[in-house]
């Protein structure tokens, strides 16, 4: 038998229509979706936390809440950056053990915990954090493909995390470029060699990814991820529906019934209408062509966001070329935020400047000084020369340089905000602008609904069958008027958001 993850809450929406999803949306289903046997939802981390505060205006605690009071029978999951948290750089310990007992807190069951680099020094102070809270680890593999990615690399790599108290395994397949028999060959290998439970994560992106759920269930996996088809297939994990209807009637049976799933994703295909302007065709497509640059869907829509700000997008071919050059040069970093980032920024601008390294970003400087973390290959001798001149890049674990921060950040939210909880604090740690940005848009009496009331409004509704999908949210109150919706846009633009970029201008011609 295997087991379901269901993605639809978190990163089923992160894939094809950049984390938008709204609270609102998601409570009128989930009583729903409690009953039909899942191993685990995913519902928190990743870009939830940050999307939730910069652009929906809403606290991504209050949503974790909100979802718990409804779930009571199936396991909340989230996905935890190691040491970056769900932020985009490393933070010191004790922020790291402040938040992970803060989220199980709150309703984390189990933490899906990975390293961008595999590096488990940026694992083990949140897997330890996570085992002191009570919850489950998911310590996992970021699956990639290159010299030094070895059958064998990948085994030691999961016996490292089982050490470190990892009580479960995930072969984290970002790119969905992981082909069926190497799925089956990794769970095998990793089954026999460390013994924990193995998920398997993947994108529909190549086009394989069925496939490799197959293998995988064949070769003894405990648990796959997928998204109830609306926000299924493409750049997002392959369909709930499909899944358990491929796997039935064989040894490795989910054990789901269709009839409710039909039922789910109904619901969600009506909520995918109220979000269709920012949906893009090329995030439901195919791409074959990941098997050769294993550029990520998210990743791909950022490259595509920069050439379109640059007036370039003709040079994305030159620029896809450019990614495995600087990612080979880089030592064969896993291409998952926030390395994705690193090496896409530094290919687009060797295209664009005409000449590779004509500038280097401060993120590849600190990546070739050892600040990520230890990476999987040696950095090419020319770039590591023109940004060492000589010195020595980290040999040890980045956050030890990191002092304990806390109780500064502590004082610094009471200045801004008297009565601040914990997880505000947490908040401002990894996000102080965006944070403070969010506390000015409530200062001015814009603050975000009141789940509880927004729950209590659909209670009758979930007694019987699943409702239409609610009206879709009227534009903030702050962002209308042609000041403040310019201010919008700027915030927009700035952060390579085109999907929000083409609604806000839709709602402008309105």
């Amino acid at each position: 038998m295997v087991e379901i993850t269901e993605t639809v809450l978190r990163d089923g929406h992160q894939s094809l229509i950049a984390t938008r999803m709204r609270t609102e949306h998601m409570l009128p289903a989930l009583e729903r979706l409690d009953e039909v046997g899942y191993r685990s939802l995913e519902v928190w981390g990743g870009a939830t936390f940050d999307v939730a505060y910069r652009y929906l205006r809403e606290s991504p605690w209050e949503r974790l809440r909100a979802i718990k009071a409804k779930v009571q029978k199936t396991p909340l999951q989230m996905l935890l950056r190691g040491q970056n948290l769900v932020g985009y750089r490393h933070y010191p310990d004790d922020v790291v053990e402040r938040f992970c007992f803060r989220a199980a807190e709150e309703g984390v069951d189990l933490f899906r915990i990975f390293d961008a680099l595999n590096d488990p020094r940026n694992m083990e102070v949140a897997i330890r954090s996570v085992k002191k809270a009570g919850a489950r680890v998911q310590g996992t593999i970021c699956y990639t493909e290159s010299p030094v990615h070895t059958l064998e690399a990948f085994v030691s790599l999961g016996r490292t995390l089982a050490e470190l108290g990892a009580d479960e395994l995930c072969i984290k397949d970002m790119g969905g470029f992981m082909p069926p028999h190497a799925a089956a060959t990794l769970v095998q290998a990793l089954g026999k060699e460390v013994g924990l439970p193995i998920a398997v994560h993947t994108h529909s992106s190549s086009g394989m990814a069925l496939m490799t759920v197959f293998a995988a269930a064949g070769a003894g996996a405990k648990s796959v991820d997928t998204a109830l088809s609306p926000f299924g297939g493409g750049t997002s994990q392959p369909p709930t529906e499909s899944v358990v209807g491929g796997l039935r009637e064989t040894p490795w049976a989910t054990g789901l019934a269709l009839e409710p799933l039909a039922d789910l994703a109904g619901y969600f295909q009506g909520v995918l209408e109220h979000y269709r302007p920012m949906l893009e065709l090329r995030s439901l497509q195919v791409d074959p062509q990941v098997l050769l640059h294993q550029v990520p869907g998210g990743m791909l829509s950022n490259l595509f966001s920069q050439l379109r700000e640059q007036e370039s997008l003709g040079r994305l071919t030159e620029v896809l070329h450019e990614v495995p050059r600087v990612r080979e040069d880089l030592g064969y970093p896993p291409l998952v935020t926030p390395t994705s980032q690193i090496v896409g920024a530094q290919a687009v601008l060797n295209v664009l400047l005409g000449k590779r390294y004509a500038q280097v970003t401060r993120e590849v400087e600190d990546y070739v000084r050892g600040l990520y973390g230890q990476t999987p290959g040696p950095v090419s001798s020319e770039l590591r020369s023109r940004v060492l001149q000589g010195a020595e890049p980290l040999k040890g674990r980045p956050a030890d340089l990191l002092p304990p921060e806390l109780e500064k950040i502590t004082s610094q939210v009471k200045t801004l905000l008297p009565g601040a909880r914990e997880e505000e604090i947490l908040s401002y740690a990894i996000f102080p602008e965006v944070f403070e940005e969010f506390l000015a848009w409530q200062r001015k009496g814009l603050s975000v609904a009141d789940l509880t009331s927004v729950a209590a409004g659909v209670a009758t509704a979930l007694k019987e069958a699943l409702p239409p999908a609610p009206v879709p949210p009227a534009v903030p109150a702050a962002a209308s008027g042609a000041s403040s919706d310019w201010a919008l846009a700027g915030r927009m633009r700035r952060m390579d958001n085109h999907r929000w970029q083409d609604a806000y201008r839709a709602r402008r011609r309105r």
